[in-house]
């Protein structure tokens, strides 16, 4: 590389994206995903021993699945090739297979292919990379937003180790923009920026976990604020709000907002409000909480809330928390709010945490009745276990009139059934 090509090559590094720019060059700059990067993690011992097998690395966008890539093509000796599955064809593929094959046997150097957006690549082209990948003439490590059981050729995912990457948590996106403000030689340090707190959180909070948007959002609240008198450029909450282009809702995950906003989705269920009901639904899908939170507390109030004045209810909430795994947001934003107009719209009965509240109480201080105890060991017969059971298939309708409870709790009555809904008494 010449003069003039380091010049360009400085000229682009400046003009990119302050994501870009702070791209992590190795795993010590590297943020989040500690549970396949961390100290002693199979994954960081494999890229610091230089012993990669074929990967595929499967996550939202942000979460690091190209700085992956970038920080092994930095550190490993086989060549790194790149490959975009949204442009390449399968004569791409052929030209990099054949080069690789020729590295390999004049040189006995490997070839790490990345491809970004692997599962965009149709059976063919994901066919035309397996020989090589069987043979080692090629390392694939495929970067997918999409999960690869789904996407990806399944003959690829059985020779390919899967490392599934996550959204990153706000504290580590607030991390990194500390760290961009700071940095004067790829970040935005020459920039003189005091910026409050809140503004910091709400950045970090609006990108929901994707790194990227937090740092150009950064980026262009800094550049679009001109300096003060002093020469410093002030970020205020509200210009973050408007570089993010997302207005900050109030809303605290650890504070008051946070109990009370969740208090005021639960009784908006209890008190059979819809409108209220996806009101708060959607201001803490808003705010970030983690739906899968929302999705639990749909669960336990279906029963809670309803129980058997409408079964369904629950099934509807375990429904929508199964679609939010398999679908993921924002998508399953409808799964919640289904479940959630279902359980407002159900009849109400609360006979089911009364009920076993009160069974909660008694449990324990009664002993089981000799014809209900287990008379399946030798010799239990001869201590009187289980005579005088009446099994109830031998009676009309399998029912027969017997006493379950232990006798200090014969008259007990825990479950009452409501006089509403499908648990109405006859």
């Amino acid at each position: 590389m010449d003069l003039f090509d380091s010049a360009r090559e400085r000229m682009l590094q400046q003009e990119s994206p302050l994501a870009t720019r702070m791209r992590p060059r190795n795993l010590d700059e590297f943020v989040g995903q500690e549970e396949i990067v961390g100290q002693g993690r199979l994954l960081r011992r494999a890229i610091e021993a230089d012993q990669l097998s074929s990967l595929v690395f499967f996550g939202p966008p942000g979460t690091g699945k190209t700085t992956l890539a970038k920080i092994i093509a930095n550190t490993s000796k086989a060549r790194f090739e790149q490959l975009n599955a949204v442009t390449a064809g399968v004569g791409d593929l052929r030209q990099v297979v054949s080069q690789a094959r020729e590295r390999l046997g004049h040189y006995s150097q490997k070839t790490i292919l990345f491809v970004d957006e692997i599962h965009r690549f149709n059976k063919g082209q994901q066919d035309a990379l397996l020989p090589a990948v069987e043979e080692g003439s090629i390392i694939l490590i495929g970067a997918t937003t999409e999960n690869p059981y789904f996407e990806v050729n399944s003959a690829l995912i059985s020779r390919s180790r899967i490392f599934e990457l996550h959204p990153l948590r706000q504290d580590q996106v607030e991390e990194l923009l500390r760290r961009a403000l700071a940095d004067r030689e790829r970040g935005l340090g020459q920039y003189n920026v005091d910026i409050e707190a809140e503004a910091v959180s709400h950045l970090a909070w609006t990108a929901q976990g994707d790194a990227r948007i937090a740092l150009n959002a950064l980026e262009l609240a800094v550049k679009t604020t001109p300096p003060g008198p002093d020469g410093i450029r002030v970020i205020t909450r509200a210009v973050a709000e408007d570089s993010s282009q997302r207005k900050a809702v109030v809303y605290d995950k650890s504070g008051d907002k946070h109990y009370d906003t969740v208090s005021a989705f639960i009784k908006s269920l209890r008190g059979s409000d819809p409108d209220a009901a996806l009101y708060y639904l959607a201001t803490m899908l808003k705010a970030g909480e983690d739906p899968k939170f929302i999705a639990r507390r749909m669960i336990v109030h279906a029963s809670e809330d309803v129980g058997l004045a409408d079964p369904q209810a629950l099934v509807q909430a375990v429904s929508a928390f199964k679609a939010l795994e398999v679908v993921g947001m924002p998508e399953a934003r409808l799964n919640l709010a289904q479940a959630a107009i279902y359980i407002a719209t159900a009849p109400k009965s609360n006979a089911v945490v009364t009920a076993i509240d009160k069974a909660m109480e008694d449990a324990g201080s009664g002993k089981v009745p000799a014809h209900l105890q287990s008379a399946s060991y030798k010799g239990a017969s001869q201590l009187g276990r289980g005579k005088g059971y009446l099994y109830p298939h031998d009676f009309p309708g399998g029912y027969v009139e017997q006493q379950y409870l232990p006798d200090e709790l014969k008259d007990r009555r825990y479950y009452q059934p409501p006089d509403r809904g499908q648990a109405k008494e006859e």
